[in-house]
């Protein structure tokens, strides 16, 4: 093993940054020595921030979006779409579906999709919560806006099975949408034009 000469707390540090998507350890190292230099700028309101952060936001026991309130603020706005549910796979799919500005309705966040090489089954996601909802006499419509890859295709055809006895239309953003693609990743002119030619399935 080669030797370090960075202290126990610094090497902790570094691990856990290491851990951060898009981070390896030679970068995590890097960001970490930044931090470290940078010690009152940016360290101690960043970690002031991130613990306040994981004290106070909370998942929304509605739609599983992030935020301080439970429910949401998409959930509680009045002025939102109460008859259309846009389900997604990730927070993240939520944020850059909002920051397009195309979509004004209820959101649905899976916390991931099918995937029996990882293990991830119907009941590890939040699909019951998604059947309730969609149940209810106002919604008119479930947008499906998953990632398109074979994951994302897996689980829109599981949800439109076992959504198909509710009295809903189930559409599903249009593959403007690049297949491989992620949602966070897309422009916003990608994005609302996906979500305007969406489709019965």
């Amino acid at each position: 093993m080669p030797h370090s000469s960075a202290g126990p707390e610094i090497e902790r540090l570094i691990t856990l940054m290491a851990r951060l998507p898009g981070l390896g350890p030679r970068s995590a190292r890097r960001a970490a020595l930044h931090l470290l230099r940078k010690k009152e700028q940016l360290m101690v309101p960043l970690g002031e921030a991130l613990g306040e952060a994981a004290r106070q936001i909370k998942p929304c026991s509605e739609c599983g979006n992030i935020d301080v309130n439970d429910p949401c603020a998409i959930c509680a706005a009045p002025g939102r779409d109460q008859q259309r549910i846009c389900v997604v796979e990730q927070v993240g799919d939520l944020w850059a579906l909002e920051r397009a500005g195309a979509y004004r309705g209820r959101y649905h966040v899976l916390g991931g999709v099918l995937s029996a090489l990882d293990g991830v089954r119907p009941e590890d996601l939040h699909i019951g919560k998604l059947v309730e909802r969609a149940a209810d006499d106002g919604i008119c419509e479930v947008i499906l806006a998953l990632n398109a890859n074979v994951y994302g295709q897996t689980t829109s055809h599981y949800i439109h099975d076992v959504l198909k006895d509710c009295a809903v239309q189930i559409t599903s953003i249009a593959r403007g949408v690049p297949v491989g693609g992620e949602l966070d990743y897309l422009d916003d002119g990608t994005l609302t034009a996906a979500l305007k030619a969406r489709k019965l399935l």
